[in-house]
């Protein structure tokens, strides 16, 4: 039996996705004035924990659509970041583990505005797509719009930049691919 796969994580220009988050830049978050985590104590640990979903045997397919503005914020300064930034790098080295950027030269698109979530485990009755809204979460299941989440997530997908590939030659990256930028951003760090 195979994992579920865990698919579409458009983000808010803000953030890294929480499951991509190392300890210090998900800490810098938490400790942001203003952006409604008064009460973080457990809200590391718990983040920290739930990221070994991606390592365990038979982990579950995930693939992420960041946006650039994600990758220049300095939650925690330049260290934090780069710190962050390497960590995505890493973590594309495991199997199970897609991410792209949604670069700012790309189509706008009303997706950006908010997080969401399309969890398709092995029963596709039980596919759910969560919305993060500042009020909470929100939980979908009916077909209708399991089928329009799909496909704004496949519309992100087929606008973002090339995936983030770490077993290609350095020669064999375009220009303008995942990779590049972040590179790019470290650069500036």
């Amino acid at each position: 039996m195979t994992a579920p796969p865990l698919l579409p994580r458009p983000r808010r220009p803000c953030d890294i996705p929480g499951l991509f988050q190392t300890a210090d830049y998900a800490q810098a978050i938490f400790t942001s004035p203003g952006l409604g985590f008064e009460h973080s104590e457990g809200a590391l640990e718990f983040r920290m924990e739930r990221q070994q979903v991606l390592t365990r045997e038979e982990p579950p397919s995930v693939h992420a659509v960041i946006h650039e503005s994600a990758l220049h914020m300095r939650f925690g300064g330049a260290k934090v970041v780069r710190e962050q930034l390497l960590h995505l790098v890493e973590l594309t080295r495991l199997p199970n583990v897609t991410i792209q950027v949604y670069p700012f030269s790309a189509q706008a698109y009303a997706a950006l505005s908010g997080n969401f979530v399309h969890v398709i485990p092995g029963l596709a009755e039980l596919s759910t797509v969560v919305l993060e809204k500042p009020v909470g979460l929100q939980y979908l299941s009916d077909r209708p719009s399991l089928d329009r989440y799909e496909g704004l997530f496949q519309h992100l997908a087929e606008n973002a930049l090339a995936p983030i590939d770490v077993s290609l030659a350095p020669d064999a990256h375009s220009v303008k691919d995942s990779l590049a930028l972040i590179q790019h951003v470290l650069y500036t760090l």
